[in-house]
């Protein structure tokens, strides 16, 4: 009986323990558009699922406490059907209870927008609320050109909140010049938060950070006819790394420029190695030949975005470069035209 009413109390008091960690957002919006109806949805890897539609009353506004049911940091995106523009996250922890007042507006363009004028329950909440007013209030030329620096301010202040995981990608496009942001987030949140997917995001590009100056990694990969060749091979040379595909439209249309750089530089030392993340062999070479690439270094393993090359250097994205000079140190990535030309120049010691 003694071990009846122990099992009892325990389960008694886990139930309690359950239903304190259950997670609820309360939102309170006003001004939305006659047929607007906001959509909360769930972020799910690289999509965004449903799980609830608000209702808009006959005086624009709605009102609606929507439970959740989370046993993990999850991000959910407040989106309006019909519209284009609007959009706002909440970054939502398990036994987390948001409310927020939200009012939804046009810009001259037509472009829906939501605005957070309040919000508690979550330091997440509070944080994304100020990246929210920052965005909102940047209006003119004038104040848009302070955005990055106080986007970047923001996420600093707060770098042990989850939500700067998710909002230090503001900064995705700039990644090498915010590095050290990018490492002060993923330095705050790797240890609570080592399987989240955004610090996770974080983690795997710093691995592939490779600034100016570094030595520059190796590549060993097999060339068009199963040879392997190593970008070590080229050392003396001054060598531009160019990650390329065929089925990759920019690089198609950069290749001219790439033929150019190698005919006029070559007798003078520069070298083209170049990684191509095809997954189609006969693709891959026929791009090689109608595009007049000339040199000898061609080189795949055919696995496409997982290329052991360019997970080696980070690419996250191409038509992709990176400069190396004589002694195998990096001069500069992602260089194009007139820059990569005076680059190689410089290198050269012309």
């Amino acid at each position: 009986m003694r071990k009846t009413l122990t099992l009892l109390m325990t389960l008694l008091l886990l139930a309690g323990t359950a239903a304190a960690q259950k997670s609820s957002l309360t939102l309170h919006i006003e001004g939305l558009p006659e047929g607007g109806y906001p959509i909360l949805n769930k972020v799910a890897g690289d999509k965004l699922v449903a799980i609830d539609t608000l209702q808009n009353s006959s005086n624009s506004k709605t009102s609606q406490k929507i439970p959740l049911d989370i046993k993990e940091p999850t991000l959910f995106v407040l989106t309006e059907t019909g519209r284009k523009g609007a959009m706002l996250h909440f970054m939502m922890e398990p036994g987390d209870k948001v409310q927020a007042d939200i009012v939804y507006f046009e810009t001259e363009d037509k472009q829906g927008q939501y605005k957070i004028t309040s919000c508690k329950g979550s330091k997440n909440m509070e944080v994304y609320r100020q990246f929210n007013d920052i965005i909102m209030s940047a209006t003119n030329p004038t104040t848009q050109a302070l955005v990055p620096g106080q986007v970047e301010q923001l996420v600093r202040d707060n770098s042990n909140v989850l939500v700067s995981a998710f909002l230090v990608t503001y900064f995705e496009h700039q990644f090498e010049q915010y590095a050290t942001l990018y490492m002060a987030v993923r330095d705050g949140l790797i240890k609570k938060y080592p399987t989240n997917q955004f610090v996770a995001h974080i983690d795997t590009r710093l691995k592939g950070l490779l600034l100016p100056g570094m030595e520059a990694p190796d590549i060993a990969m097999k060339d068009k006819v199963g040879v392997t060749r190593k970008l070590s091979d080229l050392r003396g040379n001054v060598v531009l790394v160019d990650f390329w595909a065929s089925w990759c439209g920019p690089c198609r249309r950069e290749n001219p420029n790439v033929v150019n750089i190698y005919k006029k530089y070559h007798s003078q030392g520069l070298e083209i190695y170049s990684v191509s993340l095809d997954k189609q062999r006969d693709a891959w070479l026929k791009a090689i030949n109608d595009d007049g690439l000339l040199w000898p270094n061609h080189v795949s393993d055919l696995n496409g975005w997982t290329s052991s090359g360019g997970n080696t250097y980070g690419i996250m994205s191409i038509p992709a470069t990176v400069l190396i000079d004589r002694e195998g140190k990096i001069i500069a990535r992602n260089l194009r035209g007139a820059e990569l030309e005076k680059a190689i120049i410089e290198a050269l010691g012309n």
